[in-house]
């Protein structure tokens, strides 16, 4: 298990997250690329200690995950891998839901 940002992270970043962590699995950059948050599941220690501090309630564990943001799962765990194929996925589900 591990625990995974979802749509309502997008275009908030509060980072409040961060500041809890205790083990740096939070990523994301302070430009403007990152337009959401994301947590390495390689990383994660499913300590939940992100749900709480998180203003907009865009953090649950893997499996209480909402349906429609099960492809936060992949986005989550890509933006290790691939940085810009994150981000492209993040756009593309914004256009749908728009």
């Amino acid at each position: 298990m591990t625990y995974v940002i979802g749509a309502t992270c997008i275009d908030v970043k509060d980072k409040s997250c961060v500041e809890v962590c205790p083990v740096d699995c939070i990523l994301g950059s302070d430009e403007d690329q990152d337009r959401m948050l994301y947590i390495d599941p390689d990383e994660c220690i499913d300590c939940a200690a992100c749900v709480d501090p998180c203003p907009v309630d865009a953090i649950f564990a893997e499996e209480d995950l909402p349906e429609e943001w099960r492809p936060f799962v992949e986005i989550n765990a890509l933006y290790r891998r691939d940085q810009d194929a994150a981000r492209r996925r993040v756009d593309g589900l914004q256009a749908v839901a728009s």
